[in-house]
């Protein structure tokens, strides 16, 4: 259109520029013939008449010079459609060209917007993908934008943080303020960009059980128009693989310890029946009071020596266990009995709970369970203080289902003072006590018979106060 409208203004400028000079042309002829009316008339009209003829000539050149692209246009569409009729006239041949173009136009124009429209349902479908990943990974996914907010929580995320989606655009502070270490590696990871691979932390939350989770941190990138980097977190709960983990490494331990003490007890044994045996031979020697008073203490003193060395060996030379059916609730009722005595002496309540009573039977060695059982029941009514207001040992029983397996499951609690957080993962070592009195190996067999019958000795204080102990025996 610039190059018409310089073509038209440059055609208007000559045609202007002829008529001035045409006049000025006339002016002067004007000017210097002779003034007489028989001369200028007929001079007057020649000039009239040429520049009548001049500019008739100028203004079918300029039309002509003007409609010159109009004729490119037509020659060249005549050459692209030599298929057209040769009867119609340009005017309806180029009309017919442009509306065909026009109708070519809108079908790309259709075809675009097919094309946009496809590109939005797979950028959504895409999206809509990428959350249902999101919502099906297993462990707790988070991610926080450049500014340190969340952008995504994922549900496992929520059960693990135990927050919901209102968490969603809060700094890491906040949403992790049960977990101070990982906000600290969300921060490095922010500031530094280091990743963070397989971290163990522990989180504590009010009213529940500390728990062990591993931990992944990572930088992401983030969108075009978000500036900086985030930071991507893979929670996942090892809680139990870090118990199996300490169960196993204890058992080994307590199997190494048991081969190498077998025969250190063997020995102590025999050296202490020879001590009983000096000590009577003084006995039965003429000795004063005094004498015979210590002496007295000497065997006594022995005879716990004996007595321990004797459970050690028992610990350290473990039975093979014969397996029959055991009524597990007969035999928590038994245990209940023959330490009725106990509990009265420290007027302990002794408190059984049977949630299911048509599951009782389990497959075990009974005199060994009962054995275990007992030191559990014994440990927690002794672990009572004289002074406590609340003095109860409770004793429960309940059956769990998981696919292919059944568990009986016996738990124990005290109202005690519990046990100290250093403690738990160290009360099952034998010759480990933390009571003024005793051997330090009755938990530690307990543990060693469970164990062996493929279930799980655990220690926990209760959120009520008092230490907790849960058997997993299989049903």
């Amino acid at each position: 259109m610039a190059r018409y409208g310089n073509r038209y203004q440059l055609g208007l400028t000559l045609l202007t520029a002829f008529f001035m000079v045409a006049t000025v042309f006339a002016i002067l002829l004007y000017a210097f013939t002779p003034e007489t009316p028989v001369t200028r008339g007929p001079l007057l009209l020649a000039a009239f008449i040429a520049i009548l003829l001049g500019s008739l000539v100028c203004i079918l050149l300029f039309l002509r010079w003007m409609l010159r692209p109009y004729r490119e246009l037509v020659d060249e569409a005549e050459k692209a459609s030599a298929t057209k009729s040769s009867h119609k006239d340009e005017g309806e041949f180029v009309l017919e060209t442009f509306q065909s173009v026009l109708a070519q136009l809108q079908e790309q124009r259709k075809a675009l917007e097919e094309l946009s429209a496809q590109a939005a349902q797979r950028a959504d479908s895409a999206e809509k993908f990428s959350e249902r990943i999101v919502a099906s990974v297993p462990s707790g996914l988070i991610a926080f934008d450049g500014a340190g907010r969340s952008m995504v929580i994922n549900a496992p995320g929520r059960a693990l943080l135990d927050v919901d989606g209102a968490e969603v655009g809060q700094k890491a502070q906040d949403v992790l303020r049960n977990i101070p270490p990982l906000a600290h590696m969300v921060a490095g990871c922010l500031e530094t960009g280091r990743i963070y691979r397989r971290e163990e932390i522990e989180m504590h939350i009010a009213g529940q059980q500390p728990r062990r989770l591993g931990v992944t941190v990572a930088p992401i990138d983030l969108p075009p128009d978000e500036a900086g980097r985030g930071v991507l977190c893979l929670l996942t709960d090892i809680t139990e693989v870090t118990n199996l983990r300490e169960q196993v490494a204890l058992k080994n331990n307590l199997e190494s310890l048991g081969e190498m003490s077998a025969g250190l007890a063997h020995e102590f044994k025999n050296a202490i029946a020879t001590l009983h045996g000096y000590v009577q031979l003084l006995q039965s020697a003429p000795l004063d009071d005094g004498a015979r008073n210590t002496t007295s203490s000497l065997l006594n003193e022995v005879r716990n020596l004996s007595d321990m060395v004797t459970s050690f060996l028992n610990f350290a030379r473990p039975q093979p266990l014969e397996f029959e059916e055991v009524n597990l609730a007969q035999l928590i009722e038994d245990c209940a009995r023959e330490l009725a005595p106990l509990s009265a002496g420290g007027h302990v309540e002794l408190a059984i709970n049977h949630q299911d009573e048509t599951k009782t039977s389990i497959r075990a060695d009974e005199r060994m369970l009962r054995q275990a059982l007992l030191n559990l029941i014994r440990n927690a009514v002794e672990a009572i203080p004289g002074p406590a207001a609340a003095r109860r040992v409770d004793i429960s029983t309940r059956w769990e289902t998981e696919p292919g397996k059944s568990w009986a499951i016996v738990q124990v609690k005290d109202t005690g003072a519990g046990v100290p957080e250093s403690d738990l993962t160290r009360i099952f070592i034998p010759f480990f006590t933390t009571k003024a009195e005793g051997h330090g190996v009755g938990l530690a067999l307990a543990y060693r018979v469970i164990t062996q019958h493929s279930g799980s000795l655990t220690a926990a204080n209760s959120e009520t106060g008092g230490a907790l102990f849960t058997v997993r025996l299989p049903a």
